[in-house]
């Protein structure tokens, strides 16, 4: 009963453990780590199948690692012929109406002979000096989805039939746990993405601006943002239709990602309507000006539309200290606004341009004095504002 018990605590531990992880490798490692220890195992391994690929791809190595091993391997891959158990047997099996379970693998050969056993894996059993393990299928919506791989040193008891019982109870239990991480992703995978475009939203941009502005107000890292309005989209929708706006919309949203590629890190975004922008972390402003020339020159070759007018602020230009996200967004729509204004081919950039700042500390005159004043209030900012 005792053992029951422990083995109920573990199950429960693990489950507890997944549900607390923000992040999938947080999941991928409170999993391993759960298994190892309910299984009184030294290392423990997920790997997850890449049916397009045929392969098994390691997602975390936790426990004691072997040399070479990482913990979050980028490249670690198996042909999944040479562990035909999660490709044929498993399949073999359901077919049958039975369902999946563990086996126990030894250097000396399988500890479960209904099972048969792989070469390679006992193999790799010897190369990284361990005794024996526990394979354990993670079936995923009536699919196989990976395994959990739990092993023991040469000095250790060999895992038995029990053993490899419990595994397959943990590995329906890491199956849940997945599920709820995927479901969780794709929660948050919608809460910053545009639908339309797939780029990042303002609630995403919002929060990249928050910590990039406290990098900035830390060390002096260069924080930039580019704003563009997509011209002609009205006149578009009105001629066209607006399913032939809507793929300028999306056609223009791939050359921003496109651009935005060329500067390490930026996040690409639209942030509702035919307004877009780019926020760099880094790069100097120099870069982020040439760019976005390019995103200008590439925006007027559109077959539709009519380019865009473009706004840069950046912490690398004489703008004067940036407080918060709000400061340059207010900087970079004055731009944007001044470009659209004198219907600039070019970008329009925040301190290169004598009246850039003096319009962003202009209150706006009427509801239609353009979004350059979306939730920003000049207070924000606490010290005045002049022109260099």
């Amino acid at each position: 009963m005792m053992a029951e018990d422990r083995r109920l605590r573990a199950v429960v531990a693990l489950a507890q453990a997944m549900a607390a992880a923000h992040t999938p490798r947080d999941s991928w490692r409170a999993a391993a780590l759960g298994a190892c220890d309910a299984l009184a195992g030294t290392f423990a391994a997920l790997s997850v199948w890449e049916r397009e690929r045929g392969r098994l791809r390691v997602l975390v190595n936790a426990g004691e690692r072997a040399d070479g091993e990482e913990e979050f391997p980028e490249s670690e891959t198996y042909p999944v012929n040479h562990f035909p158990e999660i490709a044929e047997f498993l399949h073999e099996r359901w077919a049958a109406g039975g369902e999946p379970d563990g086996w126990v693998e030894t250097v000396d050969g399988p500890a479960t002979p209904e099972h048969g056993y792989s070469h390679q894996r006992m193999a790799a059993l010897r190369r990284r000096k361990r005794g024996c393990c526990v394979v354990a299928p993670i079936v995923l919506h009536g699919r196989a989805w990976g395994e959990l791989y739990v092993a023991r040193p040469p000095a250790a008891p060999v895992f038995d039939r029990d053993d490899a019982d419990f595994a397959t109870v943990l590995a329906s239990v890491v199956a849940a746990g997945i599920s709820q991480t995927e479901r969780l992703e794709e929660v948050r995978r919608l809460a910053f993405t545009d639908p339309l475009t797939g780029l990042a939203n303002r609630r995403a941009v919002d929060a990249r601006l928050d910590e990039a502005i406290e990098a900035h107000r830390a060390d002096g890292t260069v924080v930039s943002l580019v704003v563009c309005d997509l011209n002609g989209l009205k006149q578009v929708n009105d001629t066209h239709g607006h399913a032939v706006g809507d793929r300028l919309l999306e056609r223009f949203g791939s050359v921003l990602s496109l651009c935005g590629a060329m500067l390490p890190g930026a996040l690409a975004a639209r942030l509702g309507g035919d307004e877009f922008c780019l926020v760099t972390v880094g790069p100097s402003a120099g870069d982020v000006v040439r760019v976005a020339d390019e995103l200008c020159v590439r925006a007027q070759g559109l077959e539709l539309g009519e380019g865009v007018a473009c706004g840069v602020a950046s912490t690398g230009d004489p703008i004067g200290q940036v407080r918060s996200g709000r400061r340059l967004f207010r900087l970079a729509d004055a731009a944007q606004y001044r470009a659209k204004a004198a219907r600039s081919p070019k970008p329009v950039v925040a301190g290169r341009d004598g009246t850039v700042l003096r319009l962003a500390d202009t209150p706006p005159r009427s509801p239609q004095d353009r979004r350059r004043f979306r939730d920003a209030r000049p207070e924000d900012d606490q010290e005045p504002w002049s022109e260099p």
